[in-house]
């Protein structure tokens, strides 16, 4: 393919997969466009580096495109999609587009439940530092790289393999990352049985020459290691794994530290800054990568602390009146309850507003999500955010918040999003650890909050954000 007279246009431009594709794209040579139902800061980012963007879906927008790439959020019914096709305009999801700039390159792909966006992030953070020059995706915005993606002159790539909606099967990857497996996205897998089999078709994916790179913490893919025929790397705290973390000292919110130990030997200690157990695995699926790619572990040692974590990945800023207000991701029970974990020797009031991410979740993890908010002592959740899905009859918010009673938690409230300021400014006091937790534009309150609670005399201090915080509690 001629890179020069190729024009690809991308159907939801401004999302966190999408842009970071269209932005190498762009850089790498290729002629791109795209649309999104509104302009953001994501896009005005891309249009500072040439790509031509429109800020909403028309099917006139996809004229002179050679290509149109589009993610699972673009629904058939998109006038966009529906008209590249009546033009016979070859369509290509985005793994798709994303295997056309991958021909030729040594692939590092991360998959997982939970941990993939850290994991990538670290992976590629290392490899930059110690000067490979790869060419990198990642789900979120990184301190290292003003942005989610990078144009490397390297053969190598890293990217996180997106599991939802099963397309993370279209890699060939020379290097496999597996973090975990868990119940999620069940509109698509249906069962847990479907899941396993995803993640061993994934890890079987390999290439004879490379590494699947699996913790083995996980019992499922314990099982998976034992079937699998491709050549293994375990990583975890078991003490049957390849490359291991001992000695543990969880610091709070001052990160960790650590023991790294590699087929019994001992290769050092590692400080991170980044917080919580869960992190310590990603750290060394990181580390085992890096080292195989050629990174020595003495420069592992003395970089990694510097690594400050994904966006909206504890994020938090702590306010002069000694409330900390905490920005996380996590809209999987399993994530939220590693979130609150963090604080939960604190000797705070943990507050917690959580916002659902798609009815199909909300239907599939009803009882889950009545259990991980066990260390919450006040909580309130909002409204569905519905990522493009169509509602389900029965299901709601509402729904949450009697798992949660039933589970025994007394002070749940259902609160509008609109609401939800208002009604934290009448509640929380000093001391408090307000976490805001979910995948959606729940991640426009947090600077709202801060900003009003600054207007209350408050006076917001950062506090070195990005998912360690590192103040003293």
């Amino acid at each position: 393919m001629d890179n020069k007279k190729k024009k690809f246009h991308f159907i939801g431009i401004g999302g966190a997969g999408m842009s970071g594709l269209a932005e190498v794209f762009c850089r790498s040579g290729y002629a791109v466009q795209g649309s999104d139902i509104k302009k953001t800061k994501v896009t005005d980012r891309l249009e500072a580096i040439g790509v031509d963007v429109k800020g909403s879906h028309s099917a006139g927008n996809v004229e002179g495109a050679d290509y149109a790439v589009h993610s699972s959020c673009i629904k058939e019914d998109n006038p966009e999609l529906q008209e590249a096709r009546r033009r016979n305009i070859p369509v290509l999801r985005r793994i798709e587009a994303l295997n056309i700039l991958a021909e030729g390159k040594r692939l590092v792909a991360v998959s997982g439940a939970h941990g993939k966006t850290t994991t990538s992030s670290l992976i590629s953070y290392l490899l930059i530092e110690a000067g490979f020059d790869p060419t990198v995706f990642i789900g979120a915005d990184v301190h290292f790289l003003n942005g989610n993606a990078r144009w490397g002159q390297s053969d190598l790539m890293v990217t996180e393999a997106d599991e939802s909606d099963g397309s993370f099967l279209f890699l060939k990857p020379m290097y496999s990352v597996t973090t975990n497996m868990d119940m999620e996205h069940m509109d698509y897998y249906s069962s847990m049985d479907n899941v396993i089999k995803a993640y061993k078709k994934f890890i079987d994916n390999t290439s004879d020459d490379g590494i699947a790179f699996v913790g083995i913490d996980d019992k499922n893919l314990r099982d998976l290691v034992e079937r699998s025929d491709r050549k293994i790397v375990t990583y975890g705290i078991s003490a049957d794994a390849d490359l291991r973390a001992e000695n543990i000292d969880l610091l709070g919110l001052n990160g960790s530290s650590f023991d790294v130990i590699y087929k019994g030997k001992a290769l050092g200690r590692i400080k991170l800054s980044i917080i919580g157990t869960h992190n310590i695995l990603n750290t060394l699926a990181a580390i085992a990568v890096a080292m195989r790619l050629g990174a020595d572990f003495s420069f592992i040692k003395d970089v990694i602390g510097n690594f400050k974590g994904a966006d909206r990945r504890f994020n938090m800023t702590r306010l002069k009146s000694d409330i900390f207000v905490i920005d996380d991701y996590a809209h999987h029970p399993t994530e939220i309850k590693a979130t609150l974990k963090t604080l939960e020797n604190a000797g705070r009031r943990i507050v917690a507003v959580f916002q659902p991410h798609r009815y199909s979740r909300t239907k599939h993890l009803r009882e889950q999500f009545g259990k991980c908010f066990d260390l919450a002592d006040y909580l309130i959740i909002t409204d569905i955010y519905s990522a493009h899905e169509k509602p389900i009859d029965g299901v709601s918010a509402k729904d949450l918040c009697e798992s949660a009673r039933q589970c025994g938690h007394k002070n749940v409230h259902f609160v509008p999003k609109d609401d939800i300021i208002k009604h934290l400014t009448d509640i929380i006091k000093p001391g408090d650890a307000v976490f805001i937790l979910g995948a959606g534009d729940i991640d426009e309150l947090p600077k709202k909050l801060i900003k009003t609670l600054t207007s209350q005399n408050c006076n917001a201090k950062d506090c070195h954000s990005r998912e360690s915080g590192n103040p003293e509690l």
